[in-house]
């Protein structure tokens, strides 16, 4: 008789141990960063899903025994076999980055192409400033008027967007956009984001998001700031017109649960025009993120901008024809502003299960804009 009991719990425990359960698990990389968008396929039953914005995932339909794939477009891909199960622990993936290389064009559902281009970009095509930030989302284009410290000038799809009324800018959630501001609603001064601490750049285009509010009439582009750096750096660059950049970013904690860094760039040109531009800008940027055992996320981030400049400002056609001055001359050379903004951000992501978080920003920005305009000519 116990020969049988024991003969039938043998069975029951391999019936239990083939049983299809669901498997979850988180990924990381080897810097201890989450990675997101990454596909996770059982090579047995071929089901697939991806990781969230932490890293996150669930597979349904899965049985002791059963291989997963973890595919990343940036990182070397792991096959993990699943030889137990806990519902009460996660697995733990590491994807070792790798060099571009288009080895594979995976199509699925659920999936945002906008994201992986801007992540190539951003990776292959170094910036150095807002401008060239926004260069990034495709369609979207730029220009420059009354010196370097203003905001730019947005053209998007056919729309003529002035210095951001028709634009949803946000980075790590916080609004870039002023809606009350002298020079126009919804004027966006991005110049106090350090291009080196981006992580993404996210972009929609048209009105169909109603989250990002009645701004995004032309489209919309967040900017997600790093959580971590690879490592401490320092750089000094220098070109024409007394034109030099230096950035020093450093790294003040790194570990499986908090990281902490800052970061700050000094820009200096005198640019391309007979009156000197004298243009400077100082960024400071802090960040700290803390991730619980409950799996929540914590962020506190702080950046201090200011800039100064002159301008060459606006010119009359006849005074250049006439030989008064030059193409690259200026009537008032008096022209110009200074500006600065202080920011202050709090970001609180609630688990609650793999398939919902609660998020929640707060945010404090102190703005101070002087410009100066001849326009009489």
């Amino acid at each position: 008789m116990l020969r049988y009991v024991h003969t039938f719990g043998i069975l029951l425990i391999m019936n239990i141990g083939l049983t299809a359960q669901t498997v979850k698990g988180t990924i990381y990389d080897t810097n201890q960063s989450y990675i997101d968008y990454a596909d996770i396929i059982n090579l047995r039953t071929n089901e697939h899903t991806h990781s969230d914005e932490n890293g996150r995932f669930r597979l349904a339909n899965t049985q002791i025994g059963d291989t997963l794939n973890v595919i990343h477009f940036f990182y070397d891909s792991a096959k993990i076999v699943i030889y137990s199960f806990n519902i009460d622990t996660r697995i733990k993936v590491v994807l070792k980055q790798k060099e571009f290389a288009l080895e594979q064009v995976i199509v699925k559902p659920r999936k945002d192409p906008n994201y992986t281009l801007s992540k190539i970009d951003l990776a292959i095509q170094p910036v150095q400033n807002a401008q060239e930030l926004l260069k990034r989302v495709p369609g979207l284009f730029i220009g420059q008027h009354a010196g370097g410290g203003k905001a730019e000038q947005i053209f998007l799809r056919g729309f003529d967007i002035d210095h951001g009324t028709d634009i949803n800018l946000t980075v790590d959630g916080m609004p870039i956009n002023m809606v009350s501001h002298a020079h126009g609603q919804g004027y966006a001064d991005m110049h106090f984001i350090i291009p080196e601490i981006l992580e993404n750049i996210s972009y929609t285009k048209g009105p169909y998001d109603i989250s990002r509010g009645n701004l995004a009439t032309a489209g919309n582009v967040n900017f997600t700031t790093k959580d971590r750096l690879e490592s401490s750096s320092i750089s000094y660059q220098t070109g024409s017109f007394n034109k030099s950049r230096t950035l020093a970013s450093l790294s003040l904690i790194d570990d499986a649960s908090s990281a902490a860094y800052i970061s700050s760039e000094y820009t200096k040109t005198d640019g391309p025009f007979e009156a000197s531009q004298h243009f400077k800008r100082l960024n400071v940027f802090g960040k700290w993120t803390h991730w619980t055992h409950s799996n929540d996320k914590i962020s506190l981030s702080a950046s201090i901008f200011a800039s100064n400049w002159d301008a060459s400002g606006q010119v009359p056609q006849r005074a250049i024809a006439s030989g008064l001055i030059s193409r690259f001359g200026a009537i008032d050379s008096t022209e110009g502003g200074k500006t600065h903004r202080i920011n202050l951000n709090l970001n609180y992501s609630k688990y609650i299960d793999d398939k919902s978080h609660l998020k929640t920003d707060i945010y404090m920005s102190n703005y101070g804009f002087d410009l100066f305009s001849n326009f009489t000519f």
